[in-house]
């Protein structure tokens, strides 16, 4: 018996030997969790630094391996590229990562924030064998739509482009304008292609920063659009210091795209010229490449998010306000380069306020592809510390002008049907802005029975500007959110009245109340018997003669206009509610399209119904005038279809 087991245990080892001799592998199988499947199908070099298994499995094919790619880079990825058994596709987007693999070991070892030439080249090398794949292998990208690879290879595509432009961006302001290629890292760089307009004639940034890594507090979202391109924030010099009332946009979106060029496959791989082009999202959306439009990337928020972080609005306010320092006079900021084909949207924010009190309702507009495509926002920016009167004049005209400035004529699109938003002391100036006042404001200036009738003939001329005017002939629908159209017993508590003692009038108002003196009692006015001029708390009590003058003024009829009203803690009916500083029955208007009520605090304009109804109101808006752009399709100009009034 243990004969026979000695013979069966040798049959069975001579089997296994022979089993290996042929190489005769055994199965197994197992179970992964979902974040295990995750993260073989999505992680790559970008992701968490190491080869995705879409490269591996290549290597694989042709008999390397990781640790061989690092030990000789040359020879792995010569080896690559001459190799029998691989498709194009398995090719480039393995040669993509692995020159993206060893750009980001090139840089991170050279320790210092310049990128070096070596580094240079290798994500120049990464976004060639990226867009080699992309567009010239016998599938387009349309037929991979659905393939992660796709996918990741697009990224690698879009971070090798991004370092490369930092670095070519640095040599920018050496070359100037006159030029028409320039050596970089054993490449030749072509002249770049931009649209990108920084304001003030200026086409060059002075700063460009990656949008991919910037995170904002106080931004509820932050707007993009996936796809081709890496995605910036252009910034431009600091404006003129000019008496011109507006301001162009020195922060804008830029994609940069790197364009390899040649007819074939090998044309591209073989080529070292490479072309940069800047584009604008606002107007493009894609680019035409080896004869295929191709959507374009984007970033809308990034922008907007530096410049507010930047700005400074939020001490400026308040020293605007007491009148020591910060902004003396209205300017129109302008979010977004000028479209003459684009509708206007004009906001103006409230008491000790700022543009940062649009923060969200800017972004939430130029987030919605739909709004963005059909609008361009303005924002009046103004000293809040200035009498209601004061500030709609110099308000209405500071507009005029930059209505006047770029369109002459008045026949642009961004001309007409302007939509007016104002929040609180803003909504006050806006609905003064579309209302027509008569005689009806001469009851807010004290009578004076003693003046003769050519005194009383000079006190009209100095007054009629503030006191008499008409509608804005532009404006056709206006939101007023949290407007104390007929005042607040809030200006009249003690802080409020403290506050206000402590405000500074501007001089030049100072001097024209001095006029207004010598006019009325024909002499030198001395500092006690000047007349005194009411500062902006003084307007918003509910017992202020001017403002109760002004709430009956009758809108324009060619105006639509809307209200949007905070609710603090309702208690009982609407009627005797409020937002914690402005009442109801002051913020309502009789003959509103419509009104909505949002349980908020006064800051109403930034709760997320507020938004909401603005970009339903906005869409109306647009829908009526048959402007509004559909996304996802070409652009039309606006100018090019039918206008009408709403």
């Amino acid at each position: 018996m243990k004969g026979r087991n000695s013979h069966w245990i040798a049959h069975v080892v001579a089997i296994a030997a022979l089993a290996l001799m042929a190489g005769c592998d055994m199965v197994g199988v197992h179970h992964v969790t979902p974040k295990e499947y995750a993260t073989q199908r999505r992680s790559d070099v970008l992701s968490t630094r190491k080869l995705s298994d879409g490269t591996l499995q290549t290597l694989n094919v042709v008999a390397l391996n990781r640790d061989e790619c690092a030990a000789n880079f040359t020879r792995c990825t010569n080896t690559l590229l001459l190799s029998d058994g691989l498709d194009d596709e398995r090719r480039l987007s393995a040669l993509a990562e692995l020159w993206l693999s060893y750009a980001i070991q090139r840089d991170s070892a050279d320790g210092s924030q310049q990128v070096s030439d070596p580094a240079v080249d290798a994500y120049l090398q990464s976004a060639r064998y990226a867009y080699a794949y992309l567009f010239y292998t016998p599938r387009n990208p349309g037929e991979r739509a659905f393939e992660t690879r796709q996918s990741q290879v697009l990224d690698f595509y879009n971070y090798a482009t991004q370092q490369a432009v930092g670095s070519f961006f640095k040599l920018l302001p050496e070359l100037g304008t006159d030029w028409n290629s320039r050596a970089i890292a054993g490449w030749n760089l072509l002249k770049p292609s931009t649209d990108v307009y920084l304001g003030s004639g200026d086409y060059i940034p002075k700063e460009l920063i990656p949008a991919e890594g910037l995170r904002f507090s106080g931004l509820r979202n932050v707007y993009r659009r996936d796809g081709f391109g890496s995605e910036f924030v252009a910034i431009g010099s600091p404006p003129p210091d000019t008496d011109q009332p507006w301001r162009e946009p020195n922060y804008v979106p830029l994609t940069a795209i790197l364009e390899f060029p040649g007819d074939t496959l090998s044309d591209v791989l073989g080529t070292h010229d490479v072309r940069l082009f800047a584009k604008n999202p606002y107007v493009d959306s894609a680019i035409t490449l080896d004869h295929q439009t191709i959507p374009l990337a984007a970033n809308f928020t990034a922008p907007y998010g530096v410049w507010l972080a930047r700005s400074g609005f939020a001490t400026q306010s308040i020293r605007s306000l007491l009148g020591r320092g910060g902004i003396t006079k209205p300017e129109v900021l302008l979010m977004q380069p000028y479209d003459p084909n684009r509708l206007t949207v004009i906001m103006l924010h409230g008491l000790a306020s700022s543009p940062e009190a649009w923060i969200n309702v800017v972004n939430e507009v130029m987030g919605d592809e739909q709004l963005r495509r059909t609008y361009q926002v303005w924002e009046v920016y103004y000293p809040t510390n200035q009498p209601v009167a004061v500030n709609r004049l110099q308000i209405s005209k500071v507009i005029e002008e930059t209505i006047h400035h770029f369109d002459p004529t008045g026949h642009a699109v961004a001309s007409q049907h302007i939509v007016l938003i104002g929040h609180s002391m803003g909504g006050v100036i806006a609905r003064l802005l579309v209302s027509s006042s008569g005689d009806k404001l001469w009851v807010a200036v004290p009578e004076r029975n003693d003046l003769t009738p050519e005194k009383k003939q000079k006190v009209r001329q100095v007054l009629a500007p503030y006191l008499q005017f008409e509608p804005m002939p532009q404006v056709t629908r206006a939101v007023f959110l949290a407007a104390p159209h007929r005042g607040t017993p809030v200006a009249q508590w003690k802080l409020a009245r403290w506050i206000g003692n402590l405000i500074r009038l501007p001089v030049t108002l100072l001097e024209q109340s001095k006029n207004l003196t010598d006019a009325m009692q024909g002499k030198a006015a001395s500092g006690d018997t000047a007349t005194r001029v009411p500062n902006s708390i003084d307007n918003l009590s509910d017992t202020d003669p001017f403002i109760k003058a002004s709430s009956t003024l009758p809108i324009s009829p060619t105006v639509h206009y809307h209200t949007i009203v905070g609710v603090y803690k309702l208690k009982g009916p609407l009627n005797d509610s409020d937002d914690g500083v402005v009442p109801y029955a002051s913020a309502h208007l009789d003959g509103a399209d419509s009104e909505l009520a949002v349980p908020a605090w006064h800051n109403v304009q930034d709760t997320p119904q507020a938004i909401i109804e603005l970009r339903r109101i906005l869409r109306l808006h647009a829908a009526q005038l048959h402007c509004l752009q559909p996304p996802g399709k070409e652009r039309v100009p606006c100018q090019d279809q039918p206008v009408t009034s709403p």
